[in-house]
């Protein structure tokens, strides 16, 4: 297995900035402006700027918390930044990977590139990398099943970004990605199901770490001889295939055959949200605002969707990790942004009652489908109380590498989180210095944009 570290090393390491593929860099720097946009609209959420209030206060520092016209030290400013991008479940995922290597890599890597005024090439070329090695090590794990997969790879993720950006040779990126390893977080999956908010925070604490992981390497210190094959095959996941990690390395590019996330809930609420707006384009009866006509919905899906079956959620978190309540406060609000996912929607007492009336069950051949990493499927059934019934179903959710959505629908999704914080304005800005990355030497620009849209306030917000 130490051949795998190796491997994985030299190529963050040795990798150059000019091989990268023009089609991944472009697509990376979308997955940038994505997930700055998750940031900023997570950032208005009170717990995360309570969070940052207090880590803060009086420190100061070289890398931009988004959003809060505040500085920090890099490892916070990962923290923060990477907390508030998990909080209104908008951020991008992999199905190779399993989870969501960008919120674990881009914003530990731009602090550090902040840190260390390192070009926009560089910078694109580092997340490319540290979402590539990270993301594989993710993919060739099979985790226990009550692991939560934020908080575990993902140091890796945030390590080998900073450490190209560090500038580590061979042996210290080694040494950097087996302490990384070392510190995955011992996540719980039930922290999701139950609301429990600290599951928040797993993705910034995993940038956190990778910023203690080079900052420990720096200093001397070492790691085990394979930490991805102990802690991977035998800690906090069940198998662990190496092969796989580096199958098609350099070649076929991981970051580069993501998702990304319209409806403002979990990903496996998707596929049923997809087929449930089939049926209400279809019927008007449907779409009706009270939904009292609807006697019952039932839900048939694979294995992890079935088990998002709660019917009365607790909180927001609960709430965007429940399919009857996913799929009843669309049906009532017409939509499944972020809008339809707050305390109010939760409280809501129309809401809660057609909840209620939605069942889910899993479909073991849904389930053996899922071998596929594309296929994602669900069907629904509406029935009416006049014994109609309205049926949709597909594979395939949309905002997947086989079902993309569009770049305008991409472009609306961000200037709609950033607006939670930013005038329409500087969001522009912002959005076009992103994906001009790479076209200048520096990224003196997009850091000057930030703080200029952060400083500007809420009261200055535009439309946009």
């Amino acid at each position: 297995m130490s051949e795998l570290i190796d491997t994985l090393a030299d190529f963050a390491v040795n990798f150059g900035a000019d091989e990268l593929p023009a089609a991944v860099s472009e697509h990376t720097k979308v997955i940038v402006a994505d997930t700055f946009g998750a940031i900023v609209g997570g950032s208005v959420e009170p717990e995360v700027r309570a969070l940052a209030e207090t880590l803060c206060d009086g420190q100061g520092g070289g890398a931009t918390v988004l959003g809060m016209g505040k500085t920090a030290d890099p490892a916070t400013a990962a923290l923060i930044n990477g907390t508030g991008g998990t909080f209104l479940e908008m951020d991008e995922g992999n199905g190779f990977a399993m989870g969501h290597p960008a919120i674990h890599t881009i914003p530990a890597t731009f602090a550090a590139a902040e840190r260390y005024n390192t070009g926009a090439r560089a910078f694109v070329t580092a997340v490319a990398l540290g979402y590539e090695i990270g993301g594989r090590v993710g993919g060739a794990s099979r985790l226990r099943p009550q692991m939560h997969p934020h908080g575990t790879w993902g140091a890796i993720c945030a390590a080998v970004g900073i450490g190209r950006l560090a500038g580590f040779d061979t042996g210290k990126m080694k040494t950097a990605i087996n302490i990384a390893a070392n510190m995955c977080l011992g996540t719980s999956r039930p922290t999701m199901l139950q609301g429990a908010t600290v599951r928040n925070a797993y993705a910034g604490i995993s940038g956190q770490l990778g910023h203690l992981s080079c900052t420990l390497t720096e200093a001397g210190f070492s790691g085990e001889r394979d930490g991805i094959a102990n802690v991977f095959s035998n800690v906090v996941s069940d198998a662990f295939d190496p092969e796989l990690a580096t199958k098609g390395l350099g070649r076929h590019w991981i970051v580069a055959h993501n998702y990304f996330k319209l409806h403002a809930c979990c990903r496996y609420n998707h596929g049923a949200l997809d087929a449930l707006g089939e049926i209400s384009q279809r019927h008007n009866e449907v779409r009706a605002n009270s939904c009292a006509d609807i006697s019952r919905i039932d839900v048939t899906s694979y294995n992890l969707a079935a088990e998002l079956d709660d019917q009365a959620p607790g909180n927001i978190l609960a709430a965007k990790f429940s399919v009857p309540f996913a799929v009843a406060t669309t049906l009532i609000n017409g939509a499944s942004g972020l809008e339809s996912f707050t305390l109010g929607a939760v409280r809501d007492q129309s809401i809660q009652d057609l909840a209620k009336r939605v069942h889910v069950r899993e479909d073991p051949a849904m389930t053996a489908a899922r071998t596929d990493l594309e296929c994602r499927p669900a069907a629904v059934a509406v029935t009416m109380r006049d014994g109609a019934v309205f049926r949709a179903s597909n594979e395939i959710n949309r905002g997947s590498p086989a079902k993309p959505y569009s770049a305008a629908e991409l472009r609306q999704k961000y200037d709609t989180l950033t607006a939670r914080r930013w005038s329409g304005p500087d969001s522009g800005a912002i959005y076009d210095a992103i994906m001009n990355l790479g076209q200048s030497k520096d990224m003196d620009q997009l850091r000057s944009l930030l703080r200029q849209a952060d400083q500007a306030g809420p009261e200055n917000r535009g439309a946009g």
